[in-house]
């Protein structure tokens, strides 16, 4: 980098675009785990799609490495920075663009947090129908470089099937657009694709058009207490012939993640008692409220009578629903209420057949290592992703063998090790458990056309 480059920098983007030296506050190199990094070169904020592009087009040039940030929710390590890189932080491009109820379509700027969308769409009766715990914070830039999956899944499909066109500034500073708000374009190669779920590492996404749905006149939610992993994938099946479209979410809590959850989270109310195996939280929602209501009361009624459920509880108000739902998203506070440095998270996908097997492999593996330790699972099992964590206050020092374990283990049973996270950083030793080196090879193959001088997020996923 020559010097002088940070003075650039502040020339062609202009007054407060720019932050460097004792202006960075340290939440630019820290995340929501707490995970500390060097302070970087300078941070840079831009406003439109153009100063990303005047910024990239000048790293380029110097060859100087940017990492992008939107809500800094991400677990991989992926937006830390390295202390020789510029971050290239979305936060000030957070404008919901445009809402066209006739196309069901939205166009929101990368640094747009998710609840801002959820709730402007709201407002013309639509619906964005991504949803997870740090919708508050995460970003649609965020999410798009994750291909985050959530609570809804199972209905509407990972944020890749809401995706319609991306506006994106490759690493040379050409500007893509291709923001188009139709489904149907097949014209050559959808170039869109090779940016979701690529961590930022190929190009940086400044806007989206994304689709919308009509709002549900109509959500209710149940929660379930369930003998046995089987009654938890027979009731899916019900559930999934019943209700058909309707069902928006099957979510499974083991005994351990319900009952620590209602015990250890502030603000959190259990409304079935804590002894019970298995608990479920299904959601159904559609636009007939009398019909949503009748369907889902029958479907408890049938489960009941088969003995796939021992006791259930179902939403009566808006409030209600928000309750049972508060206890599927307290996995974080549940996380914190325990020591930092023996509290471990992760994201895997394994045949849902198999679920209960890899739970219980898994915590017989952690107590062979430490027999103190334990795990706590939960997960969206209409979908295969479950989010197991290790807890090990009596061996901090065993953090890296419990996190080989667990990886290991996931190549053992033919899973996923990111289900919906990414790999960033620190799962990229793991990345082979997988992917083939074939399929590595030909990310490398991508990343070296689309960046030859590796400068956007390097180090994440894989090394060049």
């Amino acid at each position: 980098m020559s010097e002088g480059f940070i003075d650039e920098l502040h020339n062609a983007l202009g007054k407060g675009a720019v932050l460097s030296g004792s202006d960075i506050d340290a939440r630019y190199h820290h995340d929501i785990g707490g995970n500390p990094a060097p302070k970087p070169r300078a941070v840079v904020r831009p406003r439109t799609t153009e100063d990303v592009s005047v910024l990239l087009r000048l790293c380029h040039r110097e060859g100087v490495p940017v990492t992008t940030q939107g809500g800094m929710t991400g677990l991989v390590r992926a937006t830390l920075p390295n202390a020789d890189e510029i971050v290239l932080s979305m936060e000030r491009m957070n404008n919901v663009e445009e809402v066209d109820v006739s196309a069901g379509v939205a166009i929101a700027q990368a640094g747009t947090p998710l609840q801002k969308l959820q709730e402007r769409v709201e407002q013309d009766g639509l619906m964005f129908p991504l949803d997870l715990g740090a919708r508050g914070s995460c970003t649609i830039g965020g999410n798009i470089s994750t291909n985050a999956g959530g609570n809804r899944v199972i209905r509407y499909g990972m944020t890749r099937d809401l995706i319609l066109g991306l506006e994106v500034v490759t690493a040379d500073g050409t500007v893509l657009r291709g923001l188009r708000k139709y489904i149907k374009n097949n014209t050559g190669i959808d170039l869109k694709q090779l940016f979701i779920g690529s961590e930022g590492i190929l190009g940086v996404v400044t806007r989206a058009a994304l689709r919308v749905f009509p709002a549900p006149a109509e959500r209710q939610v149940a929660l379930c207490a369930l003998p046995s992993f089987g009654q938890v994938m027979a009731f899916l099946k019900l559930a999934q012939q019943r209700l058909g479209g309707e069902l928006t979410a099957f979510e499974a809590m083991w005994n351990a993640y319900y009952r620590q959850t209602v015990e250890r989270v502030k603000g959190v109310a259990g409304p079935l008692p804590t002894n019970h195996p298995f608990y479920v939280l299904l959601e159904a929602s559609g636009s007939d409220a009398e019909r949503i209501h009748a369907d889902l009361e029958q479907l408890l009624e049938t489960a009941m009578g088969d003995d796939l459920i021992l006791d259930a509880t179902l939403s009566t108000s808006n409030a209600s629903a928000a309750a049972i739902w508060r206890i599927r998203d307290s996995s974080v506070e549940l996380g914190r209420s325990f020591p930092f440095a023996a509290r471990m998270g992760f994201d895997i996908s394994v045949a849902i057949d198999r679920m209960e097997e890899y739970a219980d492999t898994l915590d017989a593996r952690v107590k062979a290592i430490d027999p103190q330790a334990f795990t706590i699972v939960m997960g969206h099992v209409g979908d295969g992703n479950l989010h197991p964590s290790v807890y090990h206050e009596h061996t901090p020092d065993k953090h890296d063998e419990f996190e080989k374990l667990v990886y290991d283990l996931t190549g053992e049973f033919g899973g996923s090790i990111s289900a919906e996270h990414g790999i960033g950083i620190s799962r990229r030793p793991y990345l082979k458990m997988s992917r083939t080196e074939e399929e590595i090879e030909t990310m490398r193959a991508l990343k070296r056309a689309l960046d030859p001088k590796n400068i956007l997020n390097p180090g994440r996923i894989f090394t060049v």
